[in-house]
């Protein structure tokens, strides 16, 4: 099936989870890196939401259903659809009494990351946020050194803004290195953001 974004190509939609994803298993294996990044997420949000720590989910998108088969009466397979508006972020909720907004990305590439990964408008969405006095931060994966970090929307923004006076189309892995905060990969919860968030946005020393 695909599904189309406003002024950009289509793209196969990726399979939901399970109706168990969101369920903690005791049985959850620490060294089990078949996960994707997403899942990962989803798997440590539902942690967070299951001992009362905060309540942040992935946002739905809206979409418009073009074009529908019926393989048989009683099932329907949708074959076209069209996302209604661009995507703002990937995740949002309520952490300590505050609003809390992050993107999830993920790269391939082994040096740096790559600015194409975000849009405008998420930009846009991401500084609105912070003027707002929002919790605000990217979460990345290297997927070829399985390493997950989570960065201040500074220095996004930075890297952003630079790029229409001949700045990088890319940050450098070794700036996140210097800069971001590494998430170290643990069993439950699976990516701890929220121990970095506590430092960056509620440590009083």
């Amino acid at each position: 099936m695909n599904f189309h974004y406003p002024n950009r190509k289509s793209r196969p939609i990726q399979q939901p989870l399970s109706p168990s994803a969101g369920k903690l298993k005791l049985n959850d294996s620490y060294a089990n890196r078949g996960m994707t990044f997403e899942e990962d997420i989803n798997h440590t949000n539902a942690h967070y939401l299951h001992i009362g720590k905060s309540v942040i989910h992935k946002k739905p998108t809206p979409v418009q259903i073009v074009s529908v088969d019926y393989p048989k009466r009683s099932a329907a397979v949708i074959k076209e659809a069209y996302f209604k508006q661009p995507s703002t972020t990937d995740y949002n909720g309520v952490y300590r009494g505050r609003y809390i907004d992050f993107e999830a990305k993920e790269t391939r590439n082994r040096t740096s990351f790559p600015l194409t990964n975000f849009h405008q408008h998420q930009i846009d969405h991401l500084k609105r946020v912070v003027e707002q006095e929002g919790i605000c931060f990217i979460l990345v994966r290297f997927n070829a050194s399985q390493q997950d970090y989570l960065m201040e929307v500074a220095h996004l923004f930075h890297f952003w803004d630079q790029q229409d006076n001949g700045g990088r189309k890319s940050i450098p892995k070794t700036y996140f290195e210097e800069k971001a905060h590494l998430i170290q990969l643990g069993y439950n919860p699976r990516i701890d953001y929220l121990k970095i968030v506590d430092n960056l946005f509620f440590s009083t020393s």
